[in-house]
Parts: C-alpha cells; sequence; structure tokens
C-alpha cells in the first residue's frame, strides 16, 4: 500500500510517499481501506515535533507513529478476531487518535472503538472532515460553553473546520456570531453565514470594546485577561487549542478567576466521537454542511501540512485516495 512515511522531525518535506506492506488486524482491530483523510493541527505538530512538550506523546528523539493522520472515512476491509461492531464492507469514519495514528494511508488497522457508520447521505470526503473539528465545536459550544438561544458568539480561528462547524451549530441557537480571520477566508465565512467578520490583521477584537456572551477560540495567541475583557458578565471564554505559553496559564488561573470573577475560563478536552450521532442527526436534515478545501491527492500532502500550517486553507484540507 501506499502511505506518507517520516522517520525524523522537520518541515513537511520529511514526509516520504513510499510502498509498504498492508498491516493485519489485531484482536479488536478492523482493516480499514481508505477513501479520504483531513489535514489536523495534530499533524502539523506531530511532523514537526513541535512544540517539544508534544515529544513527551510523539517520541522523544524520533516519532513513535511515523504515519501521521487521525481523520479517515472508508470501508472495512477485515476484521480481527475479537472485532464486533463491523462487518466487511461497512462505510465507516471517525478520530483514530485515541487509539493511534496512520489515515495517511491507502490502509490502516485501528481499534474499532474509534470508529462509526457513515450515514449513505455523506460522501467520505465530508465524513473525514467532521469529526475532529465538529467534535470540537459542539463540546465547546454547547457541552463546556452551555451555549443559549440567542447569544452574543465570537469565534476566533472562524475559517478553518472547527469555526466553520461552530458557525452553523450557534445559528441552530439563533445566536449572532462574529468570526475572526484574515485572507482569501474573509470571503467564505460571509458567504457562510457569519454575522460580523473581524480582519485579526485589521482588528483586535480584545481592544474594540465589543464584549461577548460566549468566544470560542482555536488560537489563543493572547494573555487570558485580555480575553476576559472582551467577555460580557457572566461570559464564557472556551479555548479548544493555541500555543501552549497561552494555554498553561488557563489551566493555571481558571480556579481563581472563578473566585474572584463571574466569568469562566475554559480548555476543552476532547472526547473524541462522542457526539458523531448528533452530528449525523442535522447533517441528514441540511443544517450543516462541510466546507471542504480540496479534495486533493494523497502525494501532495506534504505541501499542504505546510499550507495548513500557514493557516492558508479554508473549511477542511481533505486528501481524496479513491
Amino acid at each position: 500500500m501506499r502511505a506518507l512515511v517520516f522517520t525524523k522531525y522537520g518541515s513537511p518535506e520529511v514526509l516520504q510517499l513510499k510502498e509498504i506492506a498492508k498491516p493485519t488486524p489485531k484482536e479488536s482491530e478492523v482493516l480499514v481501506k481508505i477513501h479520504a483523510t483531513a489535514v489536523n493541527d495534530y499533524d502539523w505538530s506531530l511532523i514537526r515535533g513541535k512544540p517539544y512538550l508534544y515529544r513527551l506523546l510523539f517520541g522523544i528523539l524520533k516519532p513513535k507513529h511515523q504515519i501521521p493522520g487521525m481523520e479517515l472515512a472508508g470501508t472495512i476491509e477485515a476484521l480481527g478476531t475479537n472485532a464486533k461492531s463491523f462487518k466487511v464492507g461497512d462505510a465507516v469514519y471517525g478520530d483514530i487518535s485515541a487509539y493511534g495514528f496512520g489515515s495517511f494511508a491507502e490502509y490502516v488497522c485501528i481499534n474499532e472503538k474509534t470508529l462509526v457508520l457513515k450515514p449513505d447521505t455523506m460522501s467520505f470526503e465530508e465524513a473525514a472532515s467532521i469529526p475532529h473539528a465538529a467534535m470540537l465545536a459542539v463540546q465547546g459550544l454547547i457541552d463546556i460553553g452551555q451555549l443559549q438561544k440567542r447569544q452574543k458568539i465570537l469565534i476566533n480561528g472562524a475559517g478553518g473546520g472547527m469555526g466553520t462547524f461552530a458557525l452553523q451549530i450557534a445559528k441552530l441557537y439563533d445566536a449572532e456570531v462574529t468570526g475572526v480571520d484574515t485572507g482569501d477566508k474573509l470571503k467564505m465565512m460571509k458567504e457562510l453565514g457569519f454575522d460580523y467578520i473581524i480582519d485579526y490583521k485589521k482588528e483586535d477584537f480584545t481592544k474594540n470594546k465589543q464584549t461577548y456572551d460566549l468566544i470560542l477560540d482555536a488560537k489563543t495567541t493572547r494573555s487570558t485577561f485580555r480575553y476576559l475583557r472582551a467577555l460580557k458578565p457572566g461570559g464564557k471564554y472556551v479555548t479548544v487549542g493555541g500555543y501552549l505559553n497561552r494555554l498553561i496559564p488557563i489551566l493555571v488561573l481558571k480556579p481563581w478567576i472563578s473566585v474572584f470573577s463571574n466569568k469562566r475560563i475554559h480548555l476543552v478536552a476532547l472526547k473524541p466521537n462522542k457526539d458523531l450521532e448528533y452530528i449525523n442527526e442535522i447533517f441528514a436534515t441540511g443544517k450543516i454542511k462541510a466546507v471542504i478545501d480540496g479534495p486533493y491527492e494523497l502525494s501532495a500532502l506534504p505541501g499542504l501540512i505546510q499550507y495548513f500550517g500557514e493557516g492558508k486553507h479554508s473549511g477542511k484540507v481533505v486528501i481524496k485516495l479513491i
């Protein structure tokens, strides 16, 4: 099978397209023929080995997982001896990161718990774009943010996968939604339905004196106190990712802020695939759609990861294998 493989950390050019042996599923695993996959922040960090703290997870000196990729949509080709959830030929999708990586390949063996059945109304490319980004949006807005009807919401990093799903979910609650991003994404965001759009290269939303009931942040580049300034009394700031030097203070300051203020700050600890059934339901009714950048070919992935890391993509960067 073909796979994107890397044996040392570095720029995305360390990825090499190779022919390697097709894997065989272990007891609770399934062999999936991958139809589509997508690029995520984890891939950008895993390949570069940065931030260095992540190497405690990925491997100190060299990567433990030599094939990146954590989202997939495909068909079951073989079952391990104890795999009971699916049958050969089933169309499935999911975020596999709880049990490993490896979706930048034509096949992967992965624990069956990482997958769910793909709805017939959902293409493989759409399915590959959903698991990670949509779960961040649902868990950030609803589970942690406790989104309410007609609230005033701001989404930072709004032109990527999480942001585009978050807008559509917030609109189910009749929210007024401001999106923050830059470049070519702004046109797409306007067409998708953001009420207000801020180009962060021209305006700092923490300084324009606007306040929000809920801020959902995919970037977290500022100090915690600047975000608090942009919240209404009783408002919530929820981050799903960003720079470690900004995320760690959120964990440290969270209990103290809850003592001295009625505003709240939260960091989402993602539960992979937890809310896919909810997403399937609203997708089937046409209430949300996937915003896809692509699809591209597997051989294009090294350049696409650099493109993703530079923030030039709109929605989810999707790779089609079949």
